[in-house]
């Protein structure tokens, strides 16, 4: 082994080098777009207490986040459209989209949304929109131009989340900033934030390929009435 060590020694440090160089690379690219996409959007990122100077949008989008198995929203999820009923109450816009996963029998996230909101606010049906196919946020924000011709939406996530939702957004023509939640802490919240910096990576690459997302389908302008979406 020594002697396979010493005559190849040369042969090994150039190649353990060589590795060195694609690690420092990847990592700077991998971290860079991340960085990017923060840059990009922290802008139109406003914190609690700032709805006030918050632009009227005309929709509050809401981004699904899990249901429980008793039908209920996660608390990532509840935080959410607790945030969104106070944005309807500050007066930032009169009606939501809510966005997220009905893709399998016996699992309706956007229609668990509207249940909650229907239930801590009074609010006429006809305001609430679903999208029943947003499976990612790429695809909730295609959909929300595409389908429900929306042009300016107050996006309603968690703070870390909202720069790639609002990255998003504007790179496919939405006039978009973000609300996100007051809470800061969750359970295995580390996760969530290291899983995002490949979710903003992948993020960049889909807006800059920009394929069409898993479903399309009839218009449904968010000025009309949300009854049309309704399963």
């Amino acid at each position: 082994m020594k002697t396979f060590i010493t005559k190849h020694r040369k042969g090994i440090k150039r190649m353990l080098i060589g590795c060195g160089i694609v690690i420092i690379l990847s990592a700077a690219v991998i971290f860079g777009m991340d960085a990017y996409v923060v840059h990009y959007a922290k802008g139109y990122v406003y914190e609690t207490g700032q709805e006030n100077s918050m632009p009227k949008a005309d929709c509050i989008l809401v981004l699904g986040a899990g249901m429980k198995p008793n039908g209920e929203p996660s608390l990532m999820l509840r935080d959410r459209l607790n945030r969104a009923i106070e944005l309807y109450r500050a007066g930032v816009s009169d009606r939501f989209l809510l966005t997220g996963d009905h893709g399998r029998k016996g699992y309706n996230e956007v229609q668990g949304m509207k249940d909650y909101i229907m239930a801590n606010l009074d609010v006429p049906e006809d305001k609430i929109f679903m999208d029943h196919a947003g499976f990612s946020t790429y695809e909730s924000m295609y959909r929300a131009r595409d389908i429900f011709e929306v042009h300016n939406p107050v996006v309603v996530t968690q703070k870390y989340h909202a720069y790639r939702a609002v990255y998003a957004a504007r790179k496919l023509g939405l006039d978009a900033y973000a609300a996100p939640n007051k809470r800061m802490k969750y359970r295995n919240i580390w996760i969530c934030k290291l899983r995002e910096v490949a979710a903003r990576d992948k993020e960049v690459v889909n807006l800059w390929i920009q394929p069409k997302p898993t479903y399309l389908g009839d218009k449904i302008p968010i000025s009309g009435s949300g009854l049309a979406t309704k399963d």
